[in-house]
């Protein structure tokens, strides 16, 4: 899940960015409205956790252009008011969700997590092929019945790849959708860790590299 933090108190931010992170969301932050806008534009996220009161461009503002804009970006905004009216006013703006500070943590990740299953086409809890099964809630990966240890961005880019049901994945969109916007565009982490993430699974091998395409888990030929 790809998720973007616009919040201007940056010890607030930051301790956001740093738990979604734990929880193995790819997070890019922004400190100011104008900053955020500008990455919203040009990025497509599941989630953006909005801060209404931001310098530079108001949160409110952030929020419209995304509804305008026809974006499946789901918005959590972020205020320090609790009233009634602040919140009907947010969601009205067309804000998905609305969250007033101070907040439990625990809340946050839920909401998040909410809102990025509304946020991409709907697949089933449980993804599957042959003998490998990933259990998205759950966050386990298992072949065989056998517990597979996989690291966060290796959870990440397998769920990306059976959710795409047989169809290749470009080291581009596994770089959009796992990684967040530090990673260098030109890294071989994308190779790196789908190596690192075949030898875990172990043989049959089911990762396929589609040359100058991408990578897939192809599907079962199911017999006639």
């Amino acid at each position: 899940m790809r998720v973007l933090v616009v919040e201007d108190e940056r010890d607030m931010a930051d301790a956001i960015v740093r738990g979604l992170r734990r929880k193995g969301m790819a997070v890019d932050v922004a400190y100011d409205g104008l900053e955020g806008h500008e990455m919203a534009y040009v990025t497509r996220y599941d989630v953006v956790v909005l801060d209404r009161d931001l310098p530079g461009m108001h949160g409110d503002e952030i929020c419209a252009a995304l509804v305008e804009s026809g974006a499946l970006t789901r918005v959590l905004m972020l205020t320090a008011s609790s009233s009634v009216e602040d919140k009907v006013e947010g969601l009205e703006l067309g804000a998905d969700d609305y969250l007033a500070k101070p907040f439990d943590f625990k809340e946050l990740v839920a909401r998040v997590q909410a809102l990025g299953r509304r946020a991409t086409p709907v697949a089933p809890p449980v993804l599957s092929v042959g003998n490998l099964v990933l259990d998205q809630s759950r966050r386990v990966v298992t072949r065989g019945g056998v517990t597979l240890e996989l690291t966060n961005k290796e959870f990440c880019v397998l769920e990306e790849l059976l959710k795409a049901k047989g169809g290749v994945v470009s080291s581009e969109e596994l770089l959009e959708r796992v990684w967040d916007a530090n990673t260098d565009p030109f890294t071989t982490t994308v190779r790196v860790t789908i190596n690192t993430l075949r030898k875990k699974i172990g043989d049959p091998p089911l990762i396929e590299t589609v040359v100058g395409a991408g990578y897939r888990v192809p599907e079962p030929v199911v017999a006639s």
